[in-house]
């Protein structure tokens, strides 16, 4: 995972189109830039105050998209010192890619819970992915 860079995740602004009846929210399309692949979709749901953390995938790159709410994403490299942090959401709606080999880390920022869409180049895989305890990076989540 060498060469890797916080600079190699990508922010992509995601088009809200407002329709009679509800609007319409882009999310993801196989021309897009970071489409890797598909291997699954799902959601997750981020409790008010939350903070899922930490995590690393070895193999997957996430497109990651907050259609409800309002998330704060915290990324960092093993070893490193500095952390790159996105806030996305219905306030900022935009897509996330993360490329394999990045610690990663998130928490619901709205008063009700916010939805989290992973669009991912690969299934699930439980050995492709890395865990640490919450103290073991830190961060002060605030």
């Amino acid at each position: 995972m060498g060469g890797m860079s916080l600079d190699d995740i990508l922010i992509t602004p995601l088009a809200r189109i407002a329709t009679t009846g509800g609007d319409v929210l882009h999310a993801m399309k196989q021309t897009d830039a970071g489409y890797s692949g598909f291997g699954e979709a799902y959601f997750s749901w981020v409790a008010t105050g939350a903070v899922k953390a930490w995590k690393r995938h070895l193999r997957m790159t996430m497109n990651v998209v907050v259609p409800v709410g309002q998330v704060r994403f915290v990324f960092r490299l093993e070893g490193a010192d500095d952390f790159r942090v996105e806030e996305i959401g219905v306030d900022r709606y935009a897509r996330l890619t993360v490329p394999p080999g990045i610690w990663f880390g998130f928490k619901g920022l709205t008063e009700s819970e916010s939805l989290v869409l992973n669009i991912a180049n690969l299934p699930h895989d439980p050995n492709e992915v890395q865990r640490l305890e919450l103290s073991e990076i830190r961060y002060g989540w605030g």
